[in-house]
């Protein structure tokens, strides 16, 4: 039977981060149910590295991610991780006060956003419709990220720290022998053992939880809708920045010589291999077409993926207040890449016994705010 210090369950860029961390100081066997790394999540990802998104846990990890991101280590990716991009964030008449929630909270974390009119908004993204933008919030700092080169970094550590790596690996049972350490059965039968059991599952987070004894957090995976439209004639959005509405509505960002675009949809889903719902693409089209002068003739590709939340939005970071040696890394959301390197960092300090690393705290960031015991 092979034993690690630590077995990861879910090989996305959660489980692949915390992995790449935890095996430069232990043994560490990363496992996969699917066949290829980041199928459901990772790899249907908006891609966008924005400091001004999300709630204060998760802005603080993202920007103590950005020092990774700027300058990785050496050999990690042959390519720069990140790349300009910018992000704008537009209010009609109605919506002013979303927007200016938006920039405090902003300000708070320390990311200032600049409130903009109408036309320097249609300055920084030529298609929007005179008369539909009344302000926006532009903040210059957001950038695109190359999540496979990301993603295929943290797997190489791994690898090149001795790790292993494995794939078509469902964990089929969980038990800890005599109270001690665990043995994980698979489905094609083999067994492993482990000291930890890091549950890294994504949507299948609170199930694998249950495997083990443990009390579900109650994640709710949400499905969200992307779509690729071909850019208007004549027109090259490659400079443009990323489009938010203020109240979340809808976004859309220049995409490969394509415009990437989605309804911002978080309809409740069980944990799924996820398919794009045709309603769903419909309403993403209309909403952005209200907004922006992006004629559809034809949608070149639609598809959906699954953003897991817990009750509280906040990621669930931690060992488990009862289960012994059973370690929750799961609830990301949709913010799993942009805080990838200082979740990683974390996960693996906090499952090594160890405080926050120095830089996550701070911003401000606590263990037991991501702790699952905050849940009781």
């Amino acid at each position: 039977m092979a034993t690690f210090d630590f077995l990861v369950v879910g090989s996305g860029i959660a489980g692949a981060s915390a992995a790449a961390s935890l095996s430069a100081k232990a043994s560490v066997a990363l496992i996969e149910r699917e066949a290829a790394h980041g199928y459901h999540t990772t790899g249907r990802s908006a891609a966008l590295y924005a400091a001004s998104y999300g709630n204060a846990p998760i802005r603080a990890i993202t920007r103590a991610s950005r020092a990774f991101f700027d300058n990785p280590p050496e050999g990690f990716a042959a390519q720069p991780i990140l790349s300009a991009r910018g992000c704008l964030y537009i209010a009609r008449l109605d919506q002013l006060d979303g927007l200016e929630h938006i920039r405090a909270e902003s300000l708070a974390s320390g990311v200032p956003i600049e409130r903009i009119g109408e036309a320097e908004a249609r300055a920084h993204c030529p298609v929007l419709r005179p008369g539909y933008v009344t302000a926006a919030g532009y903040e210059p700092t957001s950038m695109d990220i190359d999540v496979d080169a990301l993603h295929q970094g943290f797997l190489r550590q791994v690898r090149v720290n001795g790790g292993a790596i494995r794939l078509e690996a469902e964990v089929a049972g969980l038990e800890q022998p005599g109270g001690g350490g665990w043995t994980v059965r698979l489905a094609d039968g083999e067994t492993l053992s482990a000291r930890v059991v890091i549950d890294a599952a994504g949507a299948w987070a609170d199930q694998v939880a249950a495997l083990a004894g443990a009390k579900p957090v109650g994640l709710q995976p949400l499905r969200r809708t992307v779509v690729l439209l071909d850019e208007p004639p004549g027109v090259v959005s490659r400079g443009w920045p990323a489009v938010i509405d203020a109240d979340e509505q809808f976004y859309f960002k220049p995409e490969a010589g394509k415009i990437l675009a989605s309804p911002a949809d978080e309809t409740p889903s069980e944990p799924t291999d996820a398919f794009s719902d045709e309603m769903d693409v419909a309403i993403c089209i209309d909403r952005v077409q209200q907004a922006a002068d992006i004629p559809v003739r034809r949608v070149g590709r639609s598809w959906a993926g699954l953003r897991t939340f817990a009750p509280d939005r906040t990621p669930v970071i931690g060992y488990d207040p009862v289960v012994k040696g059973f370690f929750w890394l799961a609830g990301q959301g949709g913010y799993g890449v942009q805080t990838a390197p200082a979740a990683g960092r974390l996960a693996a300090a906090l499952a090594m016994g160890e405080p926050l690393p120095e830089d996550v705290g701070a911003l401000g960031l606590r263990a037991e705010t991501l702790s699952p015991g905050r849940f009781g």
